[in-house]
């Protein structure tokens, strides 16, 4: 990401989120309230035209995968504050909404992200007229040039206490020595901590019409100044995670299974690149 410009990709991953509450059949994957009203009218133009591209098969699977990431990882958090967990960190949290939603009283959130990331979503806040809770709590963090630990201890974050670590549309962006640290962190996390997070797979492990997609989306990302890096094979993640237990790697198969496949629109993920991991310590 280019140091003094908020992060494009964010703007795009919640220009879908919204399209999804206005376009997509009930019931929805991810329902989100303010998926819309952070935006805003200035990126209304934009949102509305994603309303044509409901036959366009990749465009489609994308924003399904979006959502269905965002569904999951909430879904998984639930169970974590019923286990008790009482702190949230999102990672790259770009324009996610739940801090504002929040349901859980005694759940303290951390919403980490680059500084002008951050600037620029308050800043939405503020012209929108979404109220910050007193259970949010920002920590700026540069992740190629800042100690994660350091700068959620500045914000208050109890690293004796279980976390649970939402990492969503952050690691394709990152170089390997910042992802095994931040990983490595997560990992020395007390009993109980978990970890949300999604990855891409190699160029070289895809059929070739998903070749094509991928290099279409590379190309775009890489014109957003915020080009992939990093990519796995379950594999080789299985191995990344060998400090975790209770370890579960969904792909397209079983993310469209238990969100997608009993619906009445054409919204389901496709291929094989993506995929959403979760791990225990």
């Amino acid at each position: 990401m280019e140091e003094a410009r908020p992060s494009r990709t964010a703007l795009r991953v919640a220009m879908r989120r919204a399209a999804h509450q206005l376009y997509d059949a009930q019931p929805l994957i991810f329902n989100d309230p303010l998926a819309v009203s952070i935006l805003g009218k200035e990126y209304l133009p934009e949102i509305e035209r994603t309303q044509f591209k409901l036959n366009k098969p990749f465009s489609v699977a994308l924003r399904a995968f979006l959502v269905t990431r965002s569904r999951h990882a909430e879904d998984l958090l639930a169970h974590a504050v019923a286990q008790g967990i009482t702190q949230y960190v999102l990672l790259g949290a770009g324009l996610d909404t739940f801090a504002y939603r929040n349901p859980y009283p005694h759940l303290q959130v951390f919403e980490v992200d680059h500084p002008a990331t951050q600037q620029w979503k308050r800043e939405l806040l503020a012209t929108n007229n979404i109220a910050t809770r007193a259970n949010l709590t920002w920590a700026p963090v540069d992740f190629e040039h800042q100690q994660l630990a350091a700068q959620l201890a500045a914000a208050g974050h109890d690293a004796t206490k279980p976390t649970f670590f939402a990492w969503l549309g952050v690691v394709p962006y990152l170089t390997e020595p910042a992802f095994r640290s931040t990983l490595s962190l997560i990992a020395s996390s007390p009993a109980g901590s978990g970890l949300v997070m999604d990855y891409g797979q190699p160029r070289s492990a895809l059929p070739f019409l998903e070749q094509l997609a991928h290099d279409s989306l590379a190309s775009r990302v890489q014109l957003a100044g915020e080009p992939f890096q990093l990519f796995f094979t379950p594999q080789q993640m299985a191995a990344e995670l060998s400090a975790f237990h209770t370890i579960e790697d969904l792909g397209t198969p079983e993310l469209n299974a238990r969100y997608c496949d009993h619906r009445i629109d054409n919204l389901k993920l496709l291929g094989a690149a993506a995929r959403i991991v979760s791990a225990w310590t």
